[in-house]
C-alpha cells in the first residue's frame, strides 16, 4: 500500500508505528467505544491499512516499532490469519465493525482493552507475552481454542456474548467464550467477567491461577462453565460468582484451592455443580447460597472439603467421594441427612468416609454415631427376618456402639427377677441339700448362660414363676448372643 493512499488519520498511525508512539483519537478518557459506529473519517482506520502496516512497514533503526492506537473506528476485517507479527499490537478503546481473524497467527503481545468487537477469531493463536482483553465487549464469540499464551490472559470486567443470542457453538447450546485446549504460561485473570452462553475451558492448562471472582455466567439449562480436565498450577478462585447453568469441572486437577466462597449456583432439575473424577486440594463452599440443582462429586478426591450443611441441595451424587478433613465442624446429626439424599441410595463408603473425617478431627463419639447410622440405614435393605435381628441388636447394644445399653437391660431384668422371686421363694428340688435361697443370684443364674452360682439347679419354681424363669433364660441367652455379636463387630471395625 502506498503512503499516498492513506487518509490523514491513517497517516498518523503509519508515521507513529516505527517509533511505537501512541496515537489517541479520543476526545476524553470516558468515551464509550460502543458508540464508535458514529465516529467520522477523522478517527476511522481501515483494517487493510493496519494489516499492511504490521506485515510490511519497516522499523526505524535504533527504535522498537509497535502499533499503539486508542479510540479508533476500524472498518473491514483485520485479516492476520497465519501471519507472523514481530511487533506488539495495542488497540485500546477501539470499535471494530467486523470480527478480526487472527487464526494461527504468531504475535508478541495483543492488547484490546476497552474495545468493542462483534467477535474475535484467535484459535491456535501463538502469543509470546500476554493477551489483554480487560473491559472488552464482544457481542459474538471469542474464540481462543488451542491458543498458546506465554504470559497471562486478562479478561477483567469483560462482557462476552449477548443475552438471548442464537449463537450455536455446537448442536445444542450457545457458546460465547472458547478457551478449550489453551495453554497459558502464567494466570487467567478474569475478575467480574460476564459471559452469556457457554464458557469452555476443556483440556486447558494454566501454569498459575485462574481468577473468576465476581463473575456472572449465564446459560440456563446448559453448561455455564464447561471445564472438563482443566489443569491449574495452583488455585481456581471463583468467589462471589453467579452461575445460571451447570458448572462442570469433571476430571479437573487443582492442587491448591477451588474457592466458591459466597457463590450462587443454579440449574434446577439438572446438575448445578459437577466435580466428578477430579483431584482437588481444597474445595471451599463457605458462605455459598443453597445450591439449586444436583451436586455431583463422584469419584473425586479432596484433601479438605469446606461445606456447611445448609449449602447442599436436595439431590447429591457422592459415590466414591474421598476427603481427608471436613469443615466446618458440625455434629453428625447435621451431616447425616446429606447421605440419605444420594441418587444411588445407600452407599456404605459414604458413611465410612464421614466417620473417618470425624476421627481425623479427633471426634470419636461423632464417628461412632455415623457408623451406627450406617448400620441402621443398611438394615432397611435386608430381608424381614434380618431386619428383626438388626432391631434387636440396635435396641440392646446399639450394634456394639452403645454397650451401656446392655448393662441397662441386665439391671432391669435383674431387678424384675429379684423382686418376683423375693415375693415367694421357689421350693428346693432336694430339701435339706439346697443352699440358702438368694433371689438376686438366682436371677443372675437364669440370665447368664455361662456363669453359675449354684442357685438355678437347686430350686424349681412353679406357676407364673416358672414361666418367668423361662423368659429370663431365653432373654439372657438372646442378650448375651447379641452383645457378643455387637462387640465382635465393633472390634473388627477397630
Amino acid at each position: 500500500m502506498e503512503i499516498t493512499d492513506l487518509t490523514p488519520a491513517e497517516r498518523r498511525v503509519w508515521q507513529a508505528f516505527p517509533l511505537d508512539e501512541p496515537v489517541d483519537f479520543r476526545e476524553g478518557t470516558d468515551e464509550d467505544p460502543a458508540a464508535g459506529a458514529s465516529w467520522g473519517p477523522e478517527r476511522t482506520i481501515r483494517a487493510e491499512v493496519l494489516r499492511s502496516l504490521l506485515l510490511t512497514a519497516p522499523a526505524q533503526e535504533g527504535a522498537a516499532a509497535g502499533l499503539n492506537l486508542h479510540g479508533a473506528r476500524i472498518t473491514g476485517t483485520l485479516r492476520l490469519k497465519y501471519a507472523v507479527i514481530e511487533h506488539p499490537v495495542r488497540l485500546r478503546s477501539c470499535h471494530f465493525e467486523a470480527e478480526p481473524d487472527l487464526y494461527a497467527a504468531r504475535m508478541r503481545a495483543l492488547v484490546l482493552t476497552d474495545s468493542v468487537l462483534p467477535g474475535l477469531e484467535a484459535s491456535n493463536l501463538d502469543l509470546e507475552v500476554y493477551l489483554r482483553l480487560s473491559c472488552c465487549r464482544v457481542t459474538g464469540q471469542l474464540k481462543l481454542s488451542g491458543a498458546r499464551i506465554g504470559g497471562g490472559i486478562f479478561l477483567n470486567d469483560a462482557v462476552i456474548g449477548t443475552p438471548g443470542a442464537s449463537l450455536r457453538g455446537d448442536e445444542s447450546q450457545p457458546t460465547s467464550l472458547l478457551l478449550n485446549h489453551t495453554t497459558v504460561g502464567t494466570d487467567i485473570r478474569a475478575k467480574r467477567l460476564t459471559v452469556h452462553g457457554r464458557f469452555l475451558l476443556n483440556g486447558t492448562t494454566v501454569t498459575g491461577r485462574v481468577l473468576l471472582d465476581g463473575g456472572s455466567f449465564s446459560n440456563p439449562g446448559g453448561s455455564a462453565i464447561h471445564a472438563e480436565t482443566l489443569s491449574v498450577g495452583t488455585d481456581l478462585s471463583a468467589k462471589d460468582i453467579r452461575a445460571e447453568g451447570r458448572v462442570d469441572l469433571k476430571g479437573a486437577r487443582i492442587p491448591g484451592q477451588l474457592d466458591l466462597h459466597r457463590a450462587v449456583l443454579s440449574n434446577p432439575g439438572d446438575q448445578a455443580l459437577r466435580i466428578s473424577s477430579a483431584d482437588v486440594g481444597e474445595l471451599w463452599l463457605r458462605g455459598a447460597e443453597p445450591i439449586r440443582g444436583i451436586v455431583n462429586l463422584r469419584r473425586s478426591q479432596f484433601d479438605m472439603l469446606h461445606a456447611p450443611p445448609s449449602t447442599w441441595p436436595e439431590r447429591v451424587r457422592l459415590d466414591g467421594l474421598t476427603y481427608r478433613t471436613l469443615a466446618p465442624h458440625h455434629p453428625p446429626e447435621e451431616r447425616l441427612p446429606l447421605l440419605e439424599r444420594d441418587d444411588a441410595g445407600y452407599l456404605p463408603y459414604a458413611y465410612e468416609q464421614l466417620a473417618a473425617a470425624y476421627r481425623t478431627a479427633g471426634d470419636e463419639a461423632a464417628a461412632r454415631t455415623v457408623q451406627l447410622a450406617k448400620l441402621r440405614r443398611h438394615r432397611h435393605t435386608l430381608p424381614r427376618f434380618a431386619r428383626l435381628w438388626g432391631h434387636l441388636q440396635d435396641a440392646t447394644v446399639g450394634y456394639g456402639f452403645r454397650p451401656m445399653r446392655a448393662a441397662g437391660w441386665l439391671a432391669a431384668l435383674l431387678l424384675v427377677g429379684s423382686l418376683a422371686f423375693a415375693v415367694r421363694t421357689p421350693p428346693p428340688l432336694k430339701p435339706g441339700e439346697a443352699p440358702e435361697f438368694n433371689p438376686a443370684f438366682y436371677t443372675l443364674d437364669l440370665l447368664l448362660p455361662i456363669i453359675g452360682f449354684g442357685q438355678e439347679a437347686a430350686f424349681a419354681p412353679r406357676g407364673w414363676q416358672q414361666w418367668l424363669s423361662y423368659l429370663l433364660i431365653v432373654t439372657g441367652w438372646t442378650l448375651a448372643t447379641t452383645i457378643a455379636a455387637g462387640i465382635t463387630r465393633s472390634l473388627s471395625r477397630q
